[in-house]
């Protein structure tokens, strides 16, 4: 398939009912895999909801059961450049051959749902993709799925299976437009992937979220393994290029585990996602080797990734509370920049304003942009007259587009000192053109 045509058959998808919009509804999807031939259920699955660190979990988990031998599929949501990375078969984006292939084999059957028009509307973006993914690894085959939610859990596509293993990252308030205002509520919507009889494996929780958590799982006799009484991160030290960890797993402690991560918050969803790989192996202990070789082999873009040098620049997916407090304290951690100089775009419906706060405890000045690719784009000056609550008179900054701000943000730290940095932060898709930008560049170079 040529670019051209990818990039047609990408705006045909991606034109579809967006994901930030919910169709509470699985029985679209539901049809589409019952004209499949239901490939959800040709391989045992490991689901993930929660409000942050889903992704990262994921990826983790991934490289945990490629070490010990297993061939992986994993769905992610949503994606930083390419429509691909949701689809990832043995660590690597589906092929756009591949991509092309799936597309044709089930169109004609999207179709037919389309025209049934169940709950007045055609199959979602998210439906259509999440259906993708299921045939791709069908196809493969892979021996293990790794499912991403979307949004929520209860209503999301993905789960139309019915996962071995369900977990759970934190759970915050996010999309309360959509899931509810409370931890309760949305903890309850989160709480739809536990399924009778599977492993809930809970990563620390708020005691409000917790009790729903449990709750959901004695109704439907699943087993619980919970973060505190039977696995966690131990310790964890700084190194170069990441951290060492230790971390209490089924066979007992396993120490100097390298993770090119930064954050505690990362250390943790190791943790998680070790213990998910263990439920899912039937309570059997992963040996140290395989925990030291996937953890090392962890690559996961976005998150406190060092994009360029001099000045350095550094972009994260952080957009909402909970994802900025976690970002501030592992870039405190990570990197020494003086001063650091923050590049930021948001969407309308995130807490923009609490989340510039939290920002402007690392970032000295800041530019204000707006992303081009998405409706939901907060208007540049909206934000930046929420970002001069909270930063110094003359620091807020403002650039029309992506491409612009980066190179605003580079040219004020290469003003400002030597010792001067960048961070991008604000949205998945700030963060994605971003990384598209300085990728590109350092391809050319």
């Amino acid at each position: 398939m040529d670019d051209t045509a990818y990039l047609a058959l990408a705006r045909e998808l991606t034109s579809r009912w967006p994901e930030h919009r919910v169709a509470p509804s699985l029985d679209r999807v539901q049809a589409l895999m019952d004209l499949l031939g239901e490939p959800q259920h040709t391989m045992p699955i490991i689901q993930i909801a929660g409000t942050n660190g889903k992704g990262s979990t994921a990826i983790m988990i991934e490289n945990l059961l490629r070490a010990a031998g297993l061939r992986t599929g994993r769905f992610a949501s949503p994606h930083l450049s390419d429509v691909r990375e949701r689809i990832t078969i043995d660590g690597a984006p589906i092929s756009r051959v591949d991509f092309g292939r799936v597309w044709d084999e089930i169109a004609p059957y999207v179709a037919m749902v389309d025209e049934q028009r169940i709950d007045g509307v055609a199959m979602t973006f998210f439906e259509v993709i999440t259906g993708m993914a299921y045939a791709a690894f069908a196809d493969a085959p892979v021996d293990v799925a790794i499912m991403e939610v979307g949004l929520g859990g209860r209503w999301d596509a993905t789960n139309v299976a019915d996962a071995a293993v369900d977990v759970i990252a934190p759970v915050g308030l996010d999309h309360m437009h959509i899931l509810g205002d409370t931890l309760a509520d949305i903890a309850a919507e989160k709480a739809g992937i536990i399924k009778e009889h599977s492993t809930t494996v809970l990563a620390g929780q708020e005691p409000e979220a917790a009790a729903v958590l449990l709750r959901r799982a004695v109704d439907v006799g699943a087993k619980v393994k919970a973060e505190g009484p039977d696995f966690g991160l131990l310790d964890r030290q700084l190194a170069i290029g990441g951290q060492l960890l230790r971390i209490a797993t089924e066979g007992g402690p396993v120490g100097d585990i390298f993770l090119p991560l930064h954050g505690e918050h990362m250390a943790r969803n190791a943790a998680l996602a070790v213990a998910a790989v263990e439920a899912f192996l039937g309570g059997k202990p992963l040996s140290p080797e395989i925990i030291l070789e996937g953890c090392d082999a962890v690559d996961a873009p976005g998150r406190l990734e060092r994009v360029r040098t001099e000045p350095a620049v550094v972009i994260d997916t952080a957009h909402n509370t909970p994802a900025a407090v976690a970002m501030v304290h592992g870039f405190a951690e990570a990197y020494a920049f003086q001063p650091t100089v923050g590049v930021v775009a948001m969407m309308q419906d995130k807490n923009s304003e609490e989340v510039l706060r939290i920002f402007a405890e690392v970032m000295d000045m800041v530019v204000i942009t707006k992303v081009q690719s998405s409706p939901r784009a907060r208007e540049i000056e909206e934000l930046a007259a929420e970002a001069e609550a909270y930063f110094p008179d003359g620091a807020v900054h403002r650039a029309p587009t992506m491409a612009e701000a980066v190179d605003m943000a580079i040219m004020l730290a290469d003003t400002a000192s030597e010792h001067a940095g960048v961070l991008v932060a604000g949205s998945v898709i700030a963060a994605g053109e971003a990384r598209d930008l300085l990728k590109k560049d350092d391809d050319e170079a």
